[in-house]
């Protein structure tokens, strides 16, 4: 169709403001959407499309079905609608470039960058297949990068609406180095068909160039069915093991070879992003990329040949079924029932008493386990009564590795282990080799396999295990320091003076003996000073009373020696020590203390002198 001037109203809502792509099937404009008055994208199908019946109602009906895509890695659907004998989609207008820009302005990218977008990717496959929508054409011309570095994938549904557009040279032309093998022979794809587009857009960005090349489609189509891709290595020589691992599982030839799901190749991803990010050179790892192929006996195109003849003979009927389609209408077709959701055995119930048979095979999901996560051919679509419905049943969570988070801080394990898809309960533990506040260990553990959204018990160390303190009171300073620093403690000393413990001798230590502490805690120990020495008050002339009680206040004992005297009146005549010298607090101080004469004279425990000679004994006086 002619391209849309500046300006134009289509569908009296939507102005388009400038050309911004073309395509095989669509042109896509910018316009401003007037009844909400934000930027939106307007996808106008060819003219030559329109008039295709079959087409028109897949378009609709796929549009419907990406419209409900509702994902952070999905462009959103907001409209379709007629407009000039053709149909339109609006959807999100997303400013940046598509990845194709990227790749051929900077590859090849860093490889945590590559592994970044191929996860973006995949999850929005994995959000679309869970609800059995096949998207059959990933490339990097359909996924946008932001400014942010968010991907958004585009064309959900619209690739998969066209079997007519096989027979367009520059849409197959365009799509031929995405595609997979069973799409180049013709068969019918599922997941695992977008899993090898994506697997190819990987290699591209890791390498700068696809696996295959060649003048044709066809020539192109024939490299992906019979031949295998050059080693990465070849083109990159850092490239990890693990990756390369990945992204030739991703492009095996049969199906059934490659990841049984979207999230089980994003697993591997995340799992070969923690290899490289811990410095792990997976040495020990064994690749799965598969060998080059040997042509037989030596002819090159003894393998090639056949494959040749294969790919025209299909092309040529798929031509030929869409010349002859508009004039077959006795086919009896029966629209395909919508199952996904519903138990296995429902859905085979459903899809059997509508005259279809049945075919399953299980894939790891999110989902719950044995319930429909996926069918191809897709609801609503008609096809042939008695044709094979290919069921995809969700077998439950897949089973990832669980990481080594050993040394990581706490905040950046849980980050870590959630990344992985699991759930984490937090536990301590003692460690004397792993620092306080650091991982440890995980349960399971690392390198053992586990399903994805189980809980993970993650142990951080709480620093070395406990240690009971020893005992070392009534030890000497040195002896008590060399028994506490030998069991693993650092030592404080404090010093104390004490009536009962001779110098240097520890009198009290904290922690206690027999509490349990860290190993390299601090014990403080108390060491005596000896006796606190005080000054002896002035207690002579003091009444007896008053002198003990300032001794005993200063903290001396008291001896008190009594002189009877001629009117005495109990006051202290004199002290030992002097007053005012400085003495062991708890010493004794004597005091002398002038006492009544009772007749006797003289000093105590002696006759008292009165002047006159005493008769001699048995002499009456």
């Amino acid at each position: 169709m002619a391209e849309v001037a500046d300006g134009t109203l289509v569908d009296g809502r939507y102005r388009i403001q400038r050309r911004i792509g073309s395509g095989g099937m669509a042109d896509v404009y910018c316009a401003e959407d007037s009844q909400l008055g934000r930027q939106v994208a307007i996808k106008l199908l060819h003219r030559r499309f329109a008039r295709d019946r079959e087409f028109v109602e897949r378009f609709r009906r796929e549009a419907s079905a990406a419209a409900g895509l509702q994902h952070p890695n999905v462009v959103s659907v907001y409209d379709r609608g007629e407009y000039d004998g053709t149909y339109y989609i609006a959807m999100e207008y997303l400013p940046g470039k598509t990845l194709k820009e990227v790749i051929r302005e900077e590859a090849p990218l860093d490889q945590l960058r590559a592994i970044d977008y191929a996860i973006q990717i995949l999850e929005a496959a994995a959000f679309a297949h869970r609800r059995g929508i096949i998207h059959r054409d990933f490339k990097p011309h359909n996924v946008m990068v932001g400014p942010d570095g968010r991907l958004k994938v585009t064309d959900f549904g619209i690739a998969r609406a066209g079997a007519s557009e096989m027979t367009e040279t520059g849409s197959i032309m365009g799509t031929a180095q995405y595609l997979s093998p069973e799409q180049a022979q013709g068969q019918r794809v599922g997941a695992q068909s977008d899993l090898y587009s994506i697997g190819v857009i990987l290699y591209e960005m890791l390498t700068g160039r696809v696996p295959f090349t060649g003048d044709s489609a066809v020539s192109i189509a024939l490299k992906h069915v019979g031949e295998q891709p050059p080693r990465m290595t070849e083109f990159r020589r850092d490239i990890h093991p693990r990756l390369e691992q990945a992204v030739g599982r991703a492009l095996l030839k049969e199906p059934a070879q490659r990841y049984a799901s979207a999230d089980e190749f994003a697993g591997a991803l995340k799992e070969t992003r923690r290899a490289i990010v811990a410095g792990d050179n997976g040495s020990g790892g064994t690749s799965t990329w598969v060998p080059p192929a040997h042509d037989d006996d030596g002819d090159p195109r003894g393998a090639r040949w056949p494959w040749v003849v294969l790919v025209l003979l299909l092309l040529a009927l798929v031509a030929a079924a869409a010349i002859w389609q508009p004039w077959n209408t006795s086919t009896n077709k029966q629209t395909v029932p919508n199952v996904v959701g519903s138990t296995s055995k429902h859905a085979t119930e459903v899809l059997r008493k509508a005259g279809f048979d049945v075919k399953t095979h299980q894939a790891a999901s999110e989902e719950k386990k044995g319930h429909v996560i996926g069918q191809d051919p897709a609801a609503g679509e008609r096809v042939e009564e008695g044709s094979t419905i290919n069921l995809t049943v969700s077998g439950g969570p897949p089973d990832v590795l669980v990481p080594s988070v050993s040394g990581f801080s706490e905040q950046q394990a849980v980050q870590q282990l959630n990344a992985s898809g699991f759930k984490v309960t937090n536990d301590t533990t003692p460690s004397t080799t792993v620092k306080k506040g650091l991982a440890v260990r995980t349960s399971p553990k690392e390198g053992t396999s586990a399903p994805r959204g189980s809980r993970v018990r993650l142990f951080i160390s709480s620093g070395p295990p406990p240690v009971a303190v020893p005992s070392v009171i009534g030890q000497a300073k040195a002896d008590a320091r060399a028994q506490l620093e030998a069991a693993g403690f650092s030592v404080s000393v404090d010093q104390a003076f004490s009536d009962s413990a001779p110098k240097n001798e520890v009198i009290s230590q904290s922690p206690a003996a027999g509490t349990e502490v860290p190993k390299g805690s601090q014990v403080t120990i108390t060491v005596s000073k000896g006796p606190q020495q005080v000054q002896v008050p002035d207690v002579v002339g003091m009444d007896v009373k008053a002198a003990r009680a300032a001794l005993r206040d200063k903290g001396f004992k008291v001896k008190t020696v009594k002189q009877p005297t001629v009117g005495g009146d109990n006051t202290v005549q004199s002290q030992t020590p002097d007053a005012g010298s400085k003495q062991d607090k708890g010493s004794e101080v004597t005091i002398t203390v002038a006492s009544p004469d009772n007749g006797g004279g003289g000093t105590q425990g002696a006759p008292q002198s009165n002047g006159s000679t005493p008769p001699p004994p048995g002499a009456v006086p």
